[in-house]
């Protein structure tokens, strides 16, 4: 059984990989989802009416299946070396895999709510929604490959620094665009 773990590891980085390409992408659809609903008829229409149909396929096809696939490989993975399960590095990783879970089932809800024209968020505001998945997968392989949570501060400090850093470069975007808009 344990020659299996190499395979299984495989798959499980491959299911990640698609879990995360699927969370990257959703809430840039949103954004663009929010944006098109300033848009005049009949672009307005046309793109709601697309966007709404992208982003149930991206999560019902890609990352719903990734995300249960993600899960069922790494539970096999932990009953294959259950020692992993005293570890205090697991235990803050398995955090933020929770932290992952929950940011999907709430891109979930932010479907149905752009489904029924409901643009809580702003563009700027889905942007920043936008890098909490980066912001998790750093702290995720961080923590995997480093395997050691007594230096978790250092790491929490840098994720903090990073999710800062991210902020800024999404400000200077936005800060940018808006000055392009302006000039004649």
């Amino acid at each position: 059984m344990e020659s299996a773990y190499p395979y299984l590891k495989s798959l499980h980085i491959i299911f990640v990989v698609s879990w995360f390409a699927g969370l990257f992408y959703l809430p840039r659809l949103f954004i663009y989802h929010t944006e098109a609903h300033t848009k005049p008829e009949p672009a307005r229409g046309i793109l709601l009416a697309e966007y709404r149909k992208n982003e149930k396929l991206l999560f019902n096809a890609i990352m719903v299946p990734a995300m249960w696939l993600t899960i069922l490989s790494a539970s096999w993975m932990l009953y294959l070396i259950p020692a992993w399960l005293e570890q205090s590095w697991m235990h803050l990783k398995l955090t933020f895999v929770a932290g992952v879970v929950a940011y999907h089932f709430y891109c979930r809800k932010l479907i149905y709510e752009l489904r029924q024209d409901h643009f809580r968020h702003s563009s700027f505001q889905l942007r920043l929604w936008n890098e909490v998945a980066t912001i998790l997968l750093f702290a995720i392989v961080f923590l995997v490959v480093l395997k050691n949570a007594l230096d978790w501060i250092y790491g929490v400090v840098g994720l903090l620094v990073f999710a800062l850093v991210i902020m800024m470069a999404v400000r200077l975007v936005k800060r940018r665009r808006e000055q392009k808009q302006q000039k004649p």
